[in-house]
């Protein structure tokens, strides 16, 4: 029996050894592996950032429209035009009503009843975490004329493989698990009889779940600890970056035969983001949050500069808010940074208003901008004229809640048939006040941006925007 203990305690003891051993070259390796870390350099943080900046922006953007709507799987319809509280997005618009549909589809497709309109415009548009564009109805296409029902689905909604349903008119696969269903309607506002006709109609945009339209009970969703989103996109390249990107590359669907795809997964790699990685918010490259954020506002500022010329921004108005097979990569990142959730050129344009000598408008200035009658915006549909500030593209608060002038932010065109808007601390005298556009005097720059529905596209190239002129 001692000859036995003695015999364990040996090997205990090289036990003990070897464990200590491998231990050790444990540690050493780990030495190695943290020696061995690479240091991206500038340029690489400042394409990962470039190559982030759409999805950085609808994971923002997407994820507050849910959390105001109280969660996914919900609608919030507009039945009043918008106002200086609206600061979920940049660039919000004015001139018509938005009904939000925000989609969880990891558990079951859902279906969107679309009724007929009475409207001048109204179009669905959908899109994911990726700022793809997508519109499959649009009264450019004839539709709306009729009640339909289209379902909507992800490679990874469950026990769905896009079959056909009776009833369902149009099925679209989307990129992501998490989209926004996003309605543009003109409201008419001006117009009682047929505004109240819209509101009713409005009021017909329903959603259901597969399960409920096959006569059960939806499918009780997963629980999901979604990022924290940031008061701006700047916030989340600074605080949590990491952990954004690698919830958002889990939700999507990447396509290897489009670049732009390609080009983000490859330069995310390094940090190991990769799809389907369930370490979130980790890398393997530390990663100076200010740093990311300080490119992140570059990036920002380059484009403003670069939409706001009329010539250089005129360029993007063509290939900006489009599908994924369409869309190229300076437009996503110029249309995530300006204003997200465009809609692309055959359903409007969006062209800046800027000064004659080209300096930026101020509000320590007042202005006038003249349309002639043979001038007025090339809308099928109808336009608008709006005014942000230019650091985060809101409204200037005003106790007139006066925005934009239009069909429905009011306006009046004089005797010729055109409009003279004027951009003012004070209303000038003879001026509508339809065609005033308050500011807040101060050392404040400020943008005008036009939106042109359903533009004839024939005249978009001869057509010029009007400039604007100190008073």
């Amino acid at each position: 029996m001692k000859k036995l203990g003695e015999i364990f305690s040996l090997l205990s003891l090289i036990i003990i050894l070897v464990g200590c051993g491998s231990n050790t070259k444990k540690d050493d390796q780990q030495k190695v592996d943290k020696s061995d870390i690479v240091i991206l350099t500038d340029a690489q943080l400042e394409n990962i950032v470039k190559r982030s900046y759409q999805y950085v922006t609808m994971f923002n953007v997407n994820n507050k429209f849910a959390l105001k709507q109280g969660g996914w799987n919900t609608i919030d319809a507009d039945t009043k035009l918008k106002d200086h509280t609206m600061t979920d997005l940049a660039r919000p618009n004015n001139d018509s009503f938005y009904t939000i549909i925000m989609l969880d589809l990891r558990k079951e497709p859902f279906i969107v009843n679309l009724p007929s309109f009475d409207s001048k415009y109204v179009s669905l548009m959908v899109t994911a975490y990726d700022h793809y564009v997508n519109v499959p109805k649009s009264t450019t296409k004839n539709d709306f004329q009729k009640n339909e029902k289209i379902l909507f689905y992800s490679d990874r909604t469950e026990n769905y493989d896009g079959e056909e349903l009776e009833g369902v008119d149009n099925i679209m696969k989307v990129d992501g698990d998490f989209i926004s269903v996003v309605f543009r309607i003109m409201p008419h506002v001006n117009e009682p009889k047929r505004f109240a006709g819209i509101i009713d109609q409005i009021g017909k945009i329903s959603m259901q779940s597969l399960s409920e339209y096959n006569g059960g009970t939806a499918k009780k969703m997963d629980e999901i600890n979604f990022p924290q989103i940031g008061v701006t996109d700047l916030d989340v390249f600074e605080n949590n970056y990491a952990e954004v990107m690698q919830f958002v590359v889990n939700h999507l669907s990447f396509d290897s035969s489009v670049e732009m795809d390609r080009e983000f997964l490859a330069a995310v790699k390094p940090l190991g983001i990769v799809p389907g990685n369930l370490v979130n918010g980790q890398t393997s490259i530390p990663l100076d949050g200010k740093k990311l954020r300080a490119i992140a506002e570059k990036i920002r500022l380059e484009n403003l500069v670069i939409l706001s010329n009329p010539e250089t921004g005129k360029t993007f108005g063509p290939i900006s808010h489009r599908s994924k097979k369409e869309a190229t990569f300076k437009a996503v990142v110029a249309a995530s940074v300006l204003g997200p959730i465009g809609l692309p050129i055959t359903e409007a344009f969006y062209p800046n208003v800027t000064t004659i000598d080209g300096s930026p408008m101020n509000a320590l200035n007042d202005y006038v901008i003249k349309f002639t009658k043979e001038g007025l915006p090339p809308a099928n549909a109808f336009w608008s004229l709006t005014l942000y500030d230019n650091a985060q593209g809101f409204f200037i608060p005003n106790e007139h809640k006066k925005y934009s002038v239009g069909e429905n932010g009011g306006m009046k065109l004089n005797e010729d048939g055109g409009i003279e808007i004027y951009v003012a601390a004070e209303k000038p005298e003879g001026v509508p006040k339809e065609n005033w556009l308050p500011i807040n005097r101060g050392d404040e720059v400020i943008d005008l941006l036009l939106r042109v529905y359903a533009p004839q596209l024939d005249k978009i190239n001869s057509w010029k925007a009007p400039k604007a002129e100190k008073l």
